[in-house]
């Protein structure tokens, strides 16, 4: 039996007043966030989620095809990553109740940014995702997108 290498942090690396990126795709690259009732569902899901955990959605941003996030623990209790498991086994139901031909890829991507390393370069990577997919000209144009904690169309000032 071949295993699988071990490639996730230790499970208390993700515990407490992180910061985390996780980038979540859609097996098979399938475009799943193309469609209002989609993405409010994930969404609605996603805020439940967070708010169960204490966790702040700085930026949550739905592309077709996959999903970024990037997430804040509120206290030293927070569990960053079991708030993304849940969300992603909850979506997961969700899709194989209403649109069993999509599914989540098997794993994801995440990145722990350390002492608020270079969160304003984060922040303009996840933005700037639909420009560079062509899907629009201005991230302020995209529609799938959003936070817990801030109003995002007014983060021009603070990121430029």
């Amino acid at each position: 039996m071949i295993r699988e290498k071990k490639h996730r942090l230790d499970r208390e690396q993700y515990i407490g007043e992180k910061i985390v990126s996780f980038t979540l795709c859609v097996k098979e690259r399938k475009k799943l966030f193309v469609d209002d009732i989609v993405f409010k569902t994930f969404k609605d899901i996603l805020l439940k989620e967070a708010e169960k955990f204490n966790i702040s959605l700085l930026l949550f941003l739905f592309m077709p095809d996959h999903c970024h996030l990037l997430v804040k623990g509120n206290n030293q209790n927070s569990d960053v990553k079991n708030c993304i498991d849940r969300f992603k086994q909850k979506s997961g139901f969700w899709l194989a109740q209403n649109k069993p031909d999509f599914k989540w890829q098997k794993d994801y991507y995440d990145h722990i940014l350390r002492d608020n390393e270079d969160l304003k370069n984060h922040l303009l990577y996840i933005l700037n995702n639909p420009i560079r997919e062509r899907l629009v000209d201005s991230w302020k144009d995209y529609i799938y997108k959003g936070s817990s904690c801030f109003d995002v169309d007014k983060w021009e000032e603070f990121i430029y």
